[in-house]
């Protein structure tokens, strides 16, 4: 190894020999100069791992030449030697950024520890720099935030898998970071240069989806005024990532099937096959084996999806990650709103990792967005996260209807409206629902057995919006 380069600078020429030839004794690259001008030339040119200036010297002092190394390197580390032990010198050269000082006249013994403390200092800096960008790189993947052995499975199977070509399905619940994965995927495999293209298969009406997917020639259906590219020869060398898979109807789950097993199709109307390279990527936040046993799922599409399976572990049975998870979130939001919110507080800790998140990380992160944005201090208290963490959950509202044994509900003496009382039960059910979901629509309809499109129109016929 190269050995660490020390810069002495002092007008006095006795005291920077002295301190020259003591630290190249000590296995130092020391050098010796005359004035803060010719350091700072010199430290451009040739770098420094350790100043130690005086602060008293003409033409430019100590400190002002400590401002202007933190100036040229905020990471630069500078000891400073002074002959006056005046509390007023030790405060400046501190502000400044001096990383310590000591006096003259000075003890050997104690110069050397200083050094070897700063030096050892600056090592482990490095250390630590290289090893959040090494986990940045290779377990970070940007966004996805977690160092629980859970996570670290899904590292491990995204790197194992992003150099291939191999089809992925990645499986959890809704805001588990699916879509985080697949990216990362396409971003450490031979691709990332390519596109990557999102499908959200829920999201788009189902007359609609194959002409996203494929693309129509012109005139193919009303509307149609002019031929258009899908999303499959948009992704053509890149990835193509269709989540919620598993509500595309069953009429395009054979059009898929033949895609996946040729790479090409036909656009809506047309007459010839078009050729693509692309990754495939799916997912879905239903139990998709039981999708495929009620027979809404082709079962040899799944087992071409299903290649690659990555299950994403709901954030519940990985609360480990929970504190890492809200420092990311309070960064991230304290930049979008100007805020300046340092920290949660104890009492709201224990409540965020109290809670079950049956939205996940998506939930956990609109919590500490509403925090960030209704805190006024520079700690997020309980207070501001929202009533369903610090309260238990209303009751439904009681209905007009009486029991009629063990056997159901009955109608009471006075009659009544069978067509609102049933709207009423169905209205305060979805919204109990949404409420237990985090205002997750996907996952309220799924504790409600309900597809994502039933729930879509549910929610608009009894104009309920989702906190």
């Amino acid at each position: 190894m190269s050995k660490q380069r020390i810069i002495i600078v002092d007008d006095e020429k006795d005291m920077r020999d002295f301190l020259e030839i003591m630290l190249r004794k000590e296995g130092y690259d020391a050098l010796g100069v005359e004035s803060a001008p010719v350091a700072l030339e010199e430290i451009k040119s040739r770098g420094a791992d350790l100043v130690i200036s005086d602060v008293r010297m003409p033409v430019m002092g100590g400190v002002d030449f400590l401002k202007a190394m933190k100036e040229m390197d905020p990471e630069a580390l500078v000891v400073m030697i002074t002959a006056y032990a005046s509390v007023e010198t030790a405060i400046d050269a501190m502000k400044a950024g001096a990383y310590d000082y000591f006096t003259k006249p000075f003890n050997i013994d104690e110069v050397k520890f200083t050094v070897r403390k700063a030096l050892e200092l600056k090592r482990l800096e490095r250390e630590n720099r290289l090893l959040k960008n090494e986990l940045k790189s290779r377990l970070g993947f940007s966004n996805i935030i977690g160092t629980s052995p859970r996570m670290a499975e899904v590292y491990s199977l995204i790197m194992s898998v992003a150099k291939t070509r191999t089809n992925v399905f990645i499986s959890g619940e809704s805001g588990t970071g699916k879509e985080l994965i697949a990216r990362a995927i396409h971003n450490e495999s031979d691709r990332k240069d390519r596109p990557f293209v999102a499908v959200n298969c829920g999201a788009i009406p189902e007359n609609l989806l194959e002409s996203e997917l494929f693309g129509h020639v012109r005139g193919a259906f009303t509307g149609a005024v002019a031929s258009r590219e899908g999303l499959a020869e948009q992704a053509d060398g890149g990835t193509l990532f269709l989540d919620e898979i598993t509500e595309l109807p069953l009429h395009l789950q054979v059009k898929l099937l033949r895609f996946i097993q040729e790479r090409s199709f036909r656009r809506v109307g047309g007459g010839n096959d078009i050729s693509v390279d692309i990754r495939l990527v799916a997912a879905s936040n239903r139990d998709v084996e039981s999708e495929v046993k009620a027979g809404r799922f082709r079962e040899d599409l799944f087992y071409r999806l299903n290649v690659i399976r990555i299950a994403m572990p709901p954030l519940r049975e990985r609360k480990e990650d929970i504190p890492h998870l809200c420092r990311h979130f309070l960064e991230k939001y304290n930049k979008a709103l100007a805020k300046d919110v340092k920290k949660i507080s104890e009492e709201a800790m224990r409540s965020l990792m109290d809670y079950d998140y049956s939205g996940n990380v998506r939930e956990l992160e609109n919590i500490i967005e509403r925090s960030v944005t209704l805190e006024e201090g520079t700690e997020a208290a309980l207070e501001s996260l929202p009533d369903h963490l610090r309260a238990p959950q209303p009751s439904l509202p009681a209905l007009s209807v009486v029991p009629v044994g063990a056997q159901g509900l009955g109608v009471p003496d006075g009659g009544m409206d069978l067509e609102k009382t049933v709207e009423d039960f169905e209205k305060a059910i979805i919204t109990d629902a949404l409420k237990k979901a985090g205002g997750v629509k996907k996952r309220a309809a799924e504790l409600l057995g309900l597809s994502f499109r039933s729930m879509r129109y549910k929610l608009s016929k009894y104009a309920i919006h989702e906190d």
